[in-house]
């Protein structure tokens, strides 16, 4: 489900002549393992995976978010689901709450975390304590999943999800940044309300995920500071989405080098199936070509029991510099 099949027919070969990503130190963001089967038969071993990733200096880890699973898992958009309904899914806020009380250094992200299902003065009294006590560490990324039964089993409307989504935001970054707060939306309305702490960070940051329509870039544009393309959408497809944010950015007279592209990689395997690095490493200078700012990469596809995670984070980010510095 790409961004844009064509680039042509969108303007965006002229766009991308005409605007530039500026150079940057790209991030490298891994990918932790929360539902399933716990790795090595003890969700704690995330907790260890996630100590290697910040002694070993990779900059994010990344969990994802469901609340409840509905039956029907085959129906979903991009693949076979990655876990069976019955399956575990560990809720991420709190996954990164512990990881926060034993690591020091690296950012902590959801990737993406379902923001309409969740009231927003919780959500954001939730996330502003995780980011007061991780002294800043915290990277919100967001958007409206797939599942139709999960907004049933919680009681929110599916249909608005998209405009639930906007709402959301707008109201937690009203909570994040007024005392008191006041803000009203169809989704979320309030008055002269108090939500202390505030973030550790003068402006948290919000990453929105999915097709870039018009409708998605206004909100990274006046809510946001990073895209999180849709699964599937190729170098090509994010070079578009990325001029036309760039573009979107300047016009709003937002600072571009503000703004974060995320790209993902799968992991490449050699012939017995054990995962291939180089190869691996080597599709992400595309990616950072086409305006990437952040490549993310599941620890699951190269260490799938987590049986290293001191070896597998020091490669990765070896090989991630030698990238990197290209």
């Amino acid at each position: 489900m790409p961004v844009h099949s064509d680039p042509a027919a969108t303007g965006g070969a002229d766009i991308g002549a005409r605007v530039q990503t500026p150079p940057r130190h790209p991030t490298l963001t891994l990918g932790l393992p929360t539902f399933g089967r716990a790795p090595g038969g003890a969700w704690r071993t995330v907790l260890e995976a996630a100590r290697a990733a910040d002694r070993a200096g990779i900059d994010r880890v990344v969990v994802s978010d469901h609340v409840v699973n509905g039956p029907d898992v085959a129906a979903y958009p991009w693949g076979r689901f990655p876990t069976p309904p019955e399956g575990d899914w560990l809720e991420p806020l709190t996954v990164l709450t512990a990881i926060a009380a034993v690591t020091e250094r690296v950012r902590l992200s959801t990737g993406i975390l379902i923001a309409p299902l969740r009231p927003a003065p919780l959500l954001a009294k939730t996330v502003a304590t995780l980011d007061v006590l991780s002294a800043g560490r915290v990277d919100l990324g967001v958007g409206v999943g797939w599942q139709r039964a999960e907004y049933d089993a919680l009681g929110v409307d599916f249909a608005s999800r998209g405009q639930l989504l906007t709402d959301t935001i707008g109201a937690c970054r009203a909570l994040w940044s007024q005392l008191p707060a006041s803000f009203a939306s169809k989704g979320s309305s309030f008055a002269d309300t108090y939500c202390a702490p505030q973030p550790h960070q003068p402006r948290l940051p919000v990453w929105f995920s999915g097709t870039l329509n018009d409708r998605n870039l206004r909100r990274i544009v006046d809510l946001g500071d990073g895209w999180i393309p849709i699964m599937g959408s190729t170098p090509t497809d994010i070079r578009v989405g990325a001029a036309r944010l760039i573009e979107a950015f300047e016009a709003a007279g937002r600072p571009v080098a503000s703004l974060e592209v995320q790209g993902s990689l799968a992991p490449a395997r050699n012939a017995d199936g054990s995962p291939d690095l180089p190869a691996t490493m080597a599709a992400a200078q595309p990616l950072l070509d086409s305006g990437v700012t952040n490549i993310s990469i599941h620890v699951s596809g190269l260490d799938p029991g987590l049986a290293d995670p001191e070896g597998t984070c020091r490669r990765l980010v070896e090989a991630f510099a030698a990238i990197a510095r290209a």
